[in-house]
């Protein structure tokens, strides 16, 4: 560096290329200041040392924003004497070594000695430039204070650049917190609000920070000023809105939207600003634990939108524009993000409803098991009422098997907010009646849906806004279950929602819509869609058991029940397990619901029947009773036992052993040939190449030594191996040569322990399956 030692000093400090930034206003300072003319401009040379204010922006160079770093200080007081002058001059001059840290409010060392004994404040520096040599390879940049410069030496002109910018962005920024700060008049705090906002915008700087510096600059103004007009929220709003475009907003001002949501709902503001806000975080979001405001802002804005006058139908619209127009939503966040916010919504309202109880238990309290019923004596109980039970009417209908006795009239806790009807059974009974004497017991809210598993009726009389919130947020899960694509995550994001027992209750309050849901999810042809209706957990309750006649949610008489085990029958690969775990958990309704008429759940018992899935006789005789007592069970028991008659005699009367049907054979030949004779011996039964399909497995499957099965070249499917994997054990031999089988069906072979030669050439097989097939075989 060449400074002469005559004027060199003045020269640096008078002659600067721009004025003193403490007498410019902050409003457009960023306007002329970023737009200097290139390096290589000759104009702006200063002898050998040239200054500039800002790199050229159109270069399109980007730098992260310094936080701290090593770097060369070398500090020059202004000389106002000869002798000053000559100990300011190049040869007293030396450089030291400091590691620099950007703070909010100054530029301070981790060796506060030498140059940087005292921190350097930004308010006390009046300018900063660049300077570069024509004839030395220096880079440095220049910090004008009162009374001197302070110089920076960078190891190369990229490093320089970016701590330029870097102290300039905290300068400015330390600047625009102070003024903001302490505002005077909104109108021209609502220019240096622009001001702060164009800043960030054109700031060559690439961090995060960058953006949410000034948003945390004005949350912090709008909560320490609360009695701003209408008009000024929204003039706020709309000024920070191109920050808000590629970033979120921060805890503080997510209060601030929120509020405004709440006060101002038809506001534009909530249309043209804060929609592409919330859809930004719908798609990018990826945990509302760690920011539980931006759920509740988007939980905000949704009710705004329902209040505007076509209500949920901007609301199917919005939802419509997170999936898109196409049949395949392309942001994977999405869907589990409206989820999150419509389940926390739901959730909120049923603890608001809980807590409000005088002296009821919280749900905290509830989860930890902290609730201590001999020290809680609400105010106003809930008394259990206990009608005389009603003279049933004389009729000539068949009654109910024994061990299917009518329940008493169930009991009524009623109260001005709730109307509770509890089925009693021993269980219920025992628990509700402890220590008083003759019923005297006075449970609480939280008692009567805690005590009883079954409950027939549930209606609770919610506040106004309450109530809108909910059918607000269950008709979204109701509009989420529409879209094909978004239902396999849906059911999956769902399916662990019952396991908490004050979570079930949540969902009594908005039933019919999540009915619609559950119903969805039932009528789906997908496994990985309608499987989601059963527990996640052995032990645990989902949607299976809650809409079960005497579940929780069942409101129908086991409609959408009987509907759910179809398809799960349907497309079970283990139907014997299946049969198995129904017969132990749900066979009571599964008989009533057979006693009623439904056609499914007679066959569910005629096929228990036939699978000897139920080992006790008495049960046996109670299946046997159930289904003669209707004309659809009537009608299916005699054929069970024309079947098993015929299946009787088959094995009785033998046949060959040996069979190949001729090519172009369908179904119907194979059937009518093995009903026109004994086959009760046939090992080996060759179907390549005729037209069979899995609809010849009800024929297969009565042959019960068939040990060797060819089906090469036909159209038996996984239907078809799935039941032969049930019935044929003793199958050791299987050629599925040129069969449209897949995985699906490929992998209910691994129970069959028999088979000890499989030909899977030309199948839809993949390797991951063939792999998990020689596993388990």
């Amino acid at each position: 560096m060449d400074f002469n030692g005559s004027g060199g000093g003045n020269e640096l400090h008078n002659n600067q290329f721009y004025p003193s930034e403490e007498s410019k206003p902050l409003l457009g300072e960023m306007s002329a200041q970023q737009l200097p003319p290139p390096e290589g401009n000759n104009n702006h040379k200063a002898g050998p040392c040239s200054k500039r204010s800002l790199l050229h922006c159109s270069s399109g160079m980007r730098y992260k924003l310094l936080q701290e770093g090593d770097i060369q200080v070398c500090v020059v007081k202004h000389p106002r004497t000869f002798l000053s002058k000559l100990l300011t001059s190049k040869f007293l001059r030396r450089w030291e070594p400091h590691h620099l840290t950007l703070t909010d409010s100054s530029l301070m060392s981790a060796t506060p000695t030498g140059y940087m004994e005292a921190p350097l404040s930004y308010s006390t520096i009046e300018d900063l430039q660049l300077l570069s040599w024509d004839n030395a390879p220096k880079y440095c940049v220049q910090l004008s204070f009162p009374g001197g410069t302070v110089l920076l030496q960078a190891a190369n002109s990229y490093l320089r650049d970016q701590w330029f910018h870097s102290i300039q962005w905290k300068k400015k920024i330390y600047k625009y917190r102070k003024v903001l700060n302490n505002p005077s008049r909104w109108d021209v705090v609502l220019k240096e609000i622009r001001a702060l906002v164009d800043m960030a915008l054109t700031s060559p700087l690439q961090d995060e920070s960058i953006h949410q510096a000034p948003l945390h600059i004005i949350s912090t103004l709008l909560a320490e000023n609360t009695n701003l007009s209408a008009q000024d929220h929204e003039n706020i709003i709309v000024a920070i809105a191109p920050l808000l475009e590629n970033n979120h907003p921060p805890p503080d001002l997510c209060e601030f939207f929120c509020k405004h949501c709440r006060e101002r709902p038809r506001s534009m503001v909530v249309i043209e600003v804060f929609t592409p806000v919330v859809q930004r975080i719908l798609k990018h979001n990826m945990d509302f634990g760690k920011c539980p405001r931006l759920r509740l802002f988007t939980q905000e804005y949704i009710l705004a939108l329902n209040e505007l006058n076509a209500g949920m139908e901007v609301v199917k619209k919005f939802i419509h524009s997170m999936h898109g127009p196409t049949g395949q939503c392309p942001h994977p966040r999405v869907l589990p993000n409206l989820v999150a916010v419509c389940l926390a919504a739901i959730y909120s309202c049923y603890e608001e409803f809980i807590n409000s109880r005088d002296n009821s238990p919280s749900l905290k309290e509830i989860r930890n098991g902290c609730q201590q019923q001999s020290e809680r004596k609400p105010p106003m109980p809930l008394r259990l009422l206990r009608p005389e039970p009603p003279t049933p009417p004389q009729t000539t209908t068949l009654s109910p098997p024994p061990a299917l006795p009518l329940s008493p009239p169930p009991s009524i806790v009623n109260s001005s907010e709730i109307l509770v009807e509890l089925e009693r059974n021993n269980n219920t009974t025992n628990t509700l009646r402890k220590a008083p004497a003759e019923g005297d017991s006075e449970p609480n809210l939280i008692d009567c849906l805690l005590v009883s598993p079954a409950l027939n009726a549930l209606s609770i009389q919610l506040p106004a806004h309450a109530d809108r919130v909910l059918g607000c947020f269950a008709l979204i899960l109701k509009m989420l279950s529409d879209y094909d694509d978004w239902r396999p995550a849906l059911a999956s994001l769902l399916q662990p929602i019952p396991f908490p027992k004050e979570s079930v209750f949540c969902f009594v309050f908005c039933n019919r819509e999540l009915k619609y849901v559950i119903q969805r999810f039932a009528e789906d042809p997908r496994q990985e869609v309608h499987s989601c209706l059963l527990s996640v957990r052995s032990g645990k309750d989902g949607w299976f058991q809650l809409y079960s006649p005497g579940g929780v949610a069942c409101d129908d008489d086991g409609e959408l029940f009987a509907s759910m085990v179809h398809i799960l029958m349907g497309s079970c690969y283990k139907t014997k397990k299946f049969l198995l775990s129904l017969a132990e958990n749900k066979l009571g309704p599964c008989m009533l619901l057979a006693l009623r008429g439904n056609q499914t759940m007679v066959e569910i018992l005629c096929l228990m029947l036939e699978y000897n899935i139920i080992e006790n006789k008495d049960t046996q005789l109670q299946i046997i009773s159930t289904l003669e007592s209707t004309q659809v069970g009537l009608r299916m028991y005699e054929q069970l036992c024309d079947r098993q008659r015929e299946l009787k005699e088959l094995q009785r009367k033998g046949g060959p052993t040996r069979l190949t049907l001729p090519s172009k054979s369908t179904d119907a030949d194979l059937a009518r040939l093995l009903s026109s004779g004994s086959f009760g011996n046939l090992e080996n039964l060759s179907l390549a190449f005729t037209n069979v399909t899995s609809a010849c497995a009800e024929q297969l499957i009565k042959l019960p030594s068939l040990k060797q099965l060819n089906l090469w070249s036909t159209q038996f499917g996984d239907a078809g191996l799935r039941l032969l994997s049930e019935h044929l054990a003793c199958l050791q031999v299987l050629n599925l040569c040129e069969t449209p089988v897949t995985d699906a069906g490929l992998l209910s072979l691994s129970s069959m322990k028999s088979l000890c030669s499989l030909n899977m050439n030309s199948t839809k097989l993949t390797a991951d399956t063939y792999e998990d097939l020689k596993v388990r075989t």
